[in-house]
C-alpha cells in the first residue's frame, strides 16, 4: 500500500540525501538476484536510518532481522569510533550476501552476522544497546521488545519496522492473520509501556521510534 502517491515518494526521495554507491549496488542486486526484494529498506527509509544512528552515534547496535544488510550498512554510518552492530538473521542462505557487502565496507570489521534463531541469540550478546532495529518476523515483535529493553541504555533507541502493515491495521482483522493480530498488539503494547516514549512514524510502511526512559 502506498500511503502518499508515488509522485510524492519519489520527491520526497529524490530531496533526501543521495544513496550511497555500495548502497546503491547492493539495491539493485538484491532486485536482480533475492526473492521478496521490497524487504529491503530502500533509499529514503535508508537515510532516515542513517540520520537516525547519526544523532544517536550508538556504541553499539543491535539489528533484529538482517535481510541483504541494507540496514545495516545505513545504521553503521553513524556508529561511535570502535561501535560494533551485531546482525541476527535466520536465513543462512544470505549470509554470503550479506558478507560481500558488509566486507566492502568501511566497517567490515565492526559488524558481527549472526545466524539462527533471534530469541536464542539475543540473551547471549553482553552487551548494552544504544540502538535497536527490530525488523523480522512479526510474530515475534513482543517477545523481541520484552527481551531488548533490559538491554538497552537508558535513552536508547528501539526501531521497530513494518508497524502499519500495509495499511492492515486499521482494518477489519482476519482471525487468521496472526501477523496483524500481533501488530496490533505490538503498537499498543509501545503506546502503553511506561519504558518506553514512543511515536510512530508513516514512513514507508510504518516505523515506531522508542526511547527507553
Amino acid at each position: 500500500m502506498h500511503f502518499i502517491s508515488e509522485e510524492l515518494e519519489n520527491y520526497v526521495a529524490n530531496h533526501s540525501q543521495d544513496e550511497p554507491e555500495l548502497l546503491a549496488k547492493l539495491n539493485r542486486e538484491t532486485y536482480q538476484k533475492i526473492l521478496q526484494p521490497r524487504m529491503l529498506s530502500g533509499h529514503f527509509q535508508g537515510r532516515v536510518l542513517s540520520m537516525l544512528a547519526k544523532i544517536i552515534h550508538p556504541k553499539h547496535v543491535l539489528e533484529i532481522g538482517t535481510y541483504t544488510g541494507y540496514a545495516t550498512l545505513c545504521m553503521a554510518e553513524g556508529l561511535a569510533q570502535n561501535g560494533t552492530i551485531d546482525t541476527i538473521d535466520i536465513n543462512e542462505e544470505l549470509a554470503d550476501f550479506q558478507k560481500k557487502y558488509f566486507d566492502a565496507s568501511e566497517w567490515k570489521n565492526q559488524i558481527f552476522q549472526h545466524i539462527g534463531n533471534a530469541l536464542e541469540i539475543i540473551p547471549t550478546l553482553n552487551k548494552q544497546f544504544d540502538l535497536v532495529f527490530i525488523d523480522a518476523d512479526k510474530e515475534n515483535y513482543i517477545q523481541y521488545f520484552h527481551l531488548i529493553v533490559p538491554m538497552m541504555r537508558k535513552g536508547g533507541i528501539i526501531l521497530s519496522d513494518n508497524v502499519l502493515w500495509s495499511g492492515k491495521v486499521i482494518e477489519t482483522l482476519d482471525p487468521k492473520d496472526t501477523s496483524t493480530k500481533v501488530l496490533l498488539e505490538y503498537n499498543a503494547l509501545l503506546k502503553n509501556d511506561p519504558r518506553v516514549e514512543t511515536v510512530l512514524l508513516p514512513i514507508r510502511d510504518g516505523l515506531t521510534v522508542s526511547r527507553v526512559i
